[in-house]
């Protein structure tokens, strides 16, 4: 059974803007477990002008405790507690034409839960001519100019099915590998499922999962607008060093950490010998 998941949004901000934000988002106070971002392909292509990339990020997260407490114990071995995951992103923005589709999935227990989140940032279609990106700032609005973007949320759990089995990898990820008559998940304990049916765990996952995400799609709202406050008020300079702070507050990195304090006196201890 699939969980599904809509929302809209406004932002009072040109698309232009939007956009360059969606690319800066992280870290934001709204996102301190993102612990960084990797580009891993980006391309142009000049006869559409529209760009695609695809990124990786690695967040500090785990199974939610409610979801762990309906599992078997020891089905995720010594992986349960790994307090990172990897999320994969797509995106594909057109600014001539005022729209950009992306996706973000889960790389991780997606034999548990797989979630598939899908977002459309578009121009409103009020008749308002596309700003000259190239003479005007990025911030600089017209008249009842905004964004729109809807959020579109799959949740899909797989627990309990014998089709594909999974194993997990020495970096946490799960690795599908075909079934086979001699490869086949191991039958729970007895009395395991006594209460629970398979269909009925898959949804009490699902539904955990929805509740989530509802949460996060709203902590990500937020997040942007600060980024695009950012923006507003002082340029992407002021998105850099906000970018920078943001960091320093979530790693406890600020000059006044302990963190911080200690590696300066172990290079004033080593300067001095």
């Amino acid at each position: 059974m699939v969980k599904f998941y809509e929302s809209s949004f406004n932002y009072d901000y040109p698309f232009p803007a939007v956009s360059l934000a969606y690319f800066l988002r992280y870290p934001n106070p709204y996102a301190t477990h993102v612990l960084s971002t990797d580009v891993i392909d980006r391309h142009f292509d000049p006869s559409t002008q529209r760009l695609s990339t695809t990124r990786l990020h690695l967040k500090k997260s785990k199974l939610p405790p409610t979801v762990l407490k309906l599992l078997p114990k020891g089905i995720l071995g010594s992986k349960a507690d790994a307090g990172q995951s990897y999320v994969l992103e797509k995106s594909v923005i057109d600014v001539k034409e005022g729209w950009m589709r992306t996706e973000s999935r889960n790389l991780e227990w997606t034999g548990i839960l797989s979630v598939i989140e899908k977002q459309v940032y578009r121009r409103p279609s009020s008749g308002i001519a596309a700003p000259d990106t190239s003479r005007l700032d990025l911030v600089e609005t017209t008249k009842g100019e905004g964004t729109d973007v809807t959020t579109t949320v799959t949740l899909l759990s797989r627990f309990g099915q014998a089709k594909v089995s999974r194993k997990i990898g020495e970096a946490g990820a799960t690795i599908p590998i075909p079934a086979s008559d001699s490869d086949e998940e191991a039958p729970p304990k007895k009395g395991f499922f006594s209460s629970w049916s398979t269909s009925s765990l898959q949804r009490s996952i699902e539904m955990i999962g929805l509740r989530r995400s509802r949460e996060a799609t709203g902590k990500s709202n937020e997040g942007m607008k600060v980024v695009l406050e950012r923006l507003r008020r002082g340029g992407l300079g002021r998105v850099l060093e906000g970018m920078q702070e943001d960091r320093q507050r979530a790693f406890g990195q600020d000059p006044g950490s302990p963190f911080k304090r200690a590696w300066r006196q172990e290079q004033d201890s080593s300067s001095e010998g």
